[in-house]
């Protein structure tokens, strides 16, 4: 029998000890955030088995309730709402959770409260269950400014507060991607081993891609930068190839795309949504946090993204995300306008 191979397997580097690693470099930590990451993770792998399972379990049907965003709610989006808030609640590490399915934020009871705020969209994309495309779950973690009766300021704060941010991506494989604000890098789910390991360490994006990833369908609502930048990457001015358009229209699947082989994310505002689709708290601050640990940026068509001060829990905005020189670009063209104004 070859031992070989097993014995390679215990080199392995999985999420757990690459964060033990992380918490050894800042002697002061008390290890709160090992626990909580690990019951996010927990949280990640029920979902995981979930999807997986979405056809057999008939789980797939519309659970018939509409959640506060007036979106029809899958059975699914349900189940992993309830998974992602036990399982936060049950690290005894958070104060206020803030979920893309709730309209209010949920205070944790005093018994069970820790010192991080977690806001999240559990299932996003789920309308793609059907036609098995990939799917996710974004987070992202603030820490409690100090030991007060949490409130919603708490989570109130531009996205360059968060300590931490990460997707969970369900597809062909089941790929968890990480920031503790040094960098970004990509776990994979074993299923043999049930453990996610390192495979996509230190992503970087590179700094000018070959793709922009847009819904086209919108094009005759969209304000001047956005037409304008779109028909640049179809019908470059200097002679060089045409951008290749890639939109699958779940963000996560989007935006690990993007992280890993550079170009554009685009959901601008447009005249039937002035601030676009996409959720400031849990999608636009999480995405953008990684975006910019992997050396790319992230713009709302007025300001770097990360520096939007939201006003309220499920508040909107634009987004533009993606390599350093494609944002670039886009951003000059909204400079441009704004001196004609």
């Amino acid at each position: 029998m070859d031992h070989s191979a097993d014995a390679q397997r215990t080199d392995l580097m999985t999420i757990t000890r690459f964060v033990l690693n992380e918490q050894s470099k800042h002697p002061e930590s008390r290890g709160d955030f090992t626990i909580l990451l690990n019951h996010i993770v927990l949280g990640c792998k029920f979902v995981c088995s979930s999807v997986n399972k979405a056809g057999l379990a008939k789980l797939i049907g519309l659970a018939g309730e509409t959640n506060i965003q007036g979106e029809e709610q899958k059975k699914l989006d349900v189940l992993s709402n309830e998974v992602f808030i036990k399982a936060l609640v049950s690290s005894g590490r958070t104060c206020i959770l803030v979920s893309e399915e709730d309209e209010d934020a949920i205070i944790v009871e005093p018994s069970k409260r820790g010192k991080y705020c977690v806001v999240f969209d559990p299932l996003d994309g789920s309308s793609n269950i059907d036609c098995g495309v990939s799917i996710g779950t974004i987070f992202g973690i603030y820490t409690l400014a100090d030991i007060h009766e949490p409130t919603i300021k708490d989570v109130l704060r531009p996205g360059k507060k968060m300590v931490a941010a990460g997707y969970c991506m369900y597809g062909s494989s089941c790929t968890l991607v990480l920031s503790t604000g040094a960098g970004v890098n990509g776990f994979t789910l074993d299923p043999s081993l049930g453990e996610f390991i390192l495979t996509h360490p230190g992503i970087k994006i590179p700094n000018k891609g070959k793709i922009y990833s847009v819904n086209e369908g919108n094009a005759k609502h969209w304000d001047g930068p956005t037409t304008a930048y779109v028909e640049k990457c179809k019908f470059p001015e200097d002679g060089s190839s045409p951008k290749s358009l890639r939109y699958i229209g779940s963000m996560v699947a989007d935006v690990h795309r993007t992280l890993l082989y550079g170009g554009i994310f685009l959901y601008p505002g447009d005249k039937k949504n002035p601030n676009g689709k996409l959720r400031v708290l849990y999608e636009v601050f999480p995405m953008s946090f990684l975006v910019e640990q992997a050396g790319g940026q992230s713009f709302t068509g007025k300001e770097r993204a990360l520096d939007l001060i939201p006003t309220k829990l499920h508040e909107r905005s634009p987004v533009f995300l993606g390599s350093y020189d494609d944002v670039e670009e886009i951003k000059a063209l909204y400079a441009a306008e704004a001196k004609e104004e």
